[in-house]
Parts: C-alpha cells; sequence; structure tokens
C-alpha cells in the first residue's frame, strides 16, 4: 500500500516540480514517468532507513506511517524529475 502511495505521490511530486520549473519540465509524460522511479526509489529508501521512526514523529499508526510514504514519494518524484530535468537542458543545449 505505501509503495503504490508512494509512486502516485511521486508522479504528482514530478508534475508539480515540472510545472514549477518549466525549463526543466520533461512535459507531463516524461514528468510523470521520472516522477514515479524517485517515487519508488524513495519509498525504497525510506523503508531501509526504518520510516517507522519517521512515522512516530508524524502521528504514528497508519495515518503517520501512510504520511510519511506520500511525503517521500513526492519530494522523491519532484527531485528525479529535476536532475533529469537538468541533464536534459545541459546535453541539448
Amino acid at each position: 500500500m505505501e509503495l503504490i502511495l508512494s509512486l502516485i505521490a511521486g508522479a504528482v511530486g514530478g508534475n508539480v516540480a515540472g510545472g514549477l520549473l518549466r525549463s526543466m519540465s520533461l512535459g507531463t509524460v516524461g514528468n510523470s514517468l521520472a516522477g514515479i522511479l524517485g517515487g519508488g526509489s524513495a519509498a525504497q529508501l525510506m523503508a531501509m532507513a526504518g520510516a517507522g521512526d519517521l512515522a512516530g514523529l508524524v502521528g504514528g499508526g497508519d495515518t503517520g506511517v501512510l504520511t510519511v510514504a506520500i511525503i517521500a514519494g513526492a519530494v522523491g518524484g519532484g527531485a528525479v524529475m529535476l536532475a533529469l530535468g537538468m541533464i536534459r537542458k545541459m546535453l541539448f543545449r
């Protein structure tokens, strides 16, 4: 469940980042795919780092775990989209 939420939040985060920084945007599909990749990666990193500890800080229980998954997915999705956007911009000047 957390992985699915992270993937969806990653797609949203990638599109939000692409909308805010249009010069780095990869287009809607590219932003979504980069966001899904980043959201999934962030979810796995959070699981390895022990997201349960962070979940306790945001409210504990299922709500905390889901909140951490959504935030990590969105931030990871935006970060990967920006990184790929910068690489694309440097390669195709």
